[in-house]
Formats: C-alpha cells, sequence, structure tokens
C-alpha cells in the first residue's frame, strides 16, 4: 500500500486543524444520534438544559448556550413538534413561553451510550480536572477574541 504524503501544519493553522476536527467529529456523532435517538446533539443538549432548568424560556436557553435566540426558537420548534418539549405562557408576561419536557422528552433526559454527552464525561473522568479547566479556558478566550472582533 502507497504511503500517504504528511502535510503539517504548525502554531495557529495546527490548532484550527485540530478545532475542525473535533466540529467534523461532534457533526458525525450528531447525525448518528439523530438517526438512533431520534434527537441531534443540540436538541439533545436543549432537553438536558430543559429538565434541569424546567421553566426556563428560549431567551434564556439562547443565553445558557451562547446561541442566537433565532437558532434556539428554530430548534425548539422541531423539539415540540416531535413531542419531547412543550411551552407554557408566562404569568405576568405573556410574550414569554415557560419551557418544559413532555414525558417522551424526560425519557431523553438522562445519561445515555453513544452521545456526545457520554463522551465528553469519559474525557472529563480520563483527564481529570485540571486539564478539563485549562482546555475550556483557552476554548473561552478564543471564543471571546472572535466575538469581541464581531462586535466592532
Amino acid at each position: 500500500m502507497k504511503e500517504q504524503p504528511t502535510f503539517p501544519l504548525e502554531g495557529p493553522l495546527d490548532f484550527m486543524q485540530h478545532l475542525w476536527e473535533l466540529n467534523h467529529a461532534l457533526e458525525r456523532m450528531s447525525s448518528q444520534m439523530d438517526r438512533t435517538l431520534g434527537v441531534t446533539a443540540q436538541q439533545r443538549l436543549f432537553l438536558r438544559c430543559i429538565g434541569k432548568y424546567p421553566g426556563m424560556n428560549a431567551t434564556q436557553l439562547a443565553s445558557v448556550l451562547h446561541l442566537d435566540r433565532g437558532t434556539v426558537s428554530v430548534s425548539l420548534g422541531r423539539l415540540i413538534k416531535k413531542g419531547l418539549v412543550t411551552g407554557r405562557r408566562q404569568a405576568g408576561d405573556q410574550r414569554r413561553v415557560a419551557l418544559s419536557l413532555t414525558a417522551k422528552g424526560r425519557v431523553l433526559d438522562r445519561p445515555t451510550a453513544g452521545t456526545v454527552e457520554h463522551s465528553v464525561a469519559q474525557l472529563i473522568s480520563k483527564a481529570g480536572p485540571p486539564a478539563v479547566n485549562r482546555a475550556k479556558r483557552v476554548l473561552r478566550l478564543l471564543s471571546e477574541d472572535l466575538t469581541r472582533k464581531l462586535d466592532r
């Protein structure tokens, strides 16, 4: 078998190569989750957050997950259509909808093998809190820098 040539990258390009590798793996796992569980990785994260904080609204969910409100609304619409999430108007502010899981949604609101969350839990256990905290710090610093540049 012919050996494939290597194309080593350095510095920022090397780091970005690893980010894109992770992004690709997340997308593939998300597609598999959709086939096996009926929800994408992002939809499952929504379910887990709503399960942990029943009554939160879409704006709060968007804030917690650092997502655009429109992106959250589209995904919530899909989860409502699938019968996993329900919403009720909040007393005192009819514009806000308090979110909660349906019985069908609660079935998916638990640790499950074959999910991104499960892989992350295994990584945290293996790597340990100091390494995980360093990785989170690096990712947060990059996110903050990109956001600052976009907001200019």
